[in-house]
């Protein structure tokens, strides 16, 4: 069953990077454009339908939860693919993006840790004495 979680990625991965050559295509650019993001959104709205549909077994969320934890890895390994100091040297658009979306995340994550509550912190440790009873 875990490798049906496999098979979920995998059918997300190829879709993603078809997308994102249309996406790349559409704006004039000859790469993929946002192909494993895609697939990354794409496998993360599909575990939560079919999980709230019953359709998906424990094991094969554990095999989408394994990929998930993958995601970085893979991400930085992509990463390296690209030739930033040709990017850079094409012009100041790919510095400004950059700074562009650090200074969003910073402003998103930062409005969200002042809005929400946090359900998954443990509760205060109560110190509890333990004294010897005599007996009279």
């Amino acid at each position: 069953m875990i490798i049906y979680g496999t098979a979920l990625l995998a059918l997300c991965h190829l879709t993603g990077l078809f997308l994102g050559d249309l996406l790349g295509v559409a704006i004039g650019v000859k790469s993929n454009v946002g192909g494993v993001g895609i697939a990354m959104l794409m496998l993360i709205f599909l575990k939560i339908y079919l999980h709230d549909k019953g359709l998906m077994p424990k094991e094969t969320e554990a095999g989408v939860g394994f990929w998930g934890a993958m995601y970085i890895p893979v991400v930085v390994a992509m990463a390296a693919n690209q030739n930033v100091v040709a990017a850079l040297k094409g012009g100041p658009v790919a510095l400004l993006s950059a700074i562009a979306a650090a200074a969003a995340c910073a402003c998103v994550i930062a409005a969200l840790s002042r809005s929400g509550r946090d359900d998954t912190a443990f509760p205060p440790a109560h110190h509890l004495e333990f004294t010897e009873e005599e007996d009279v």
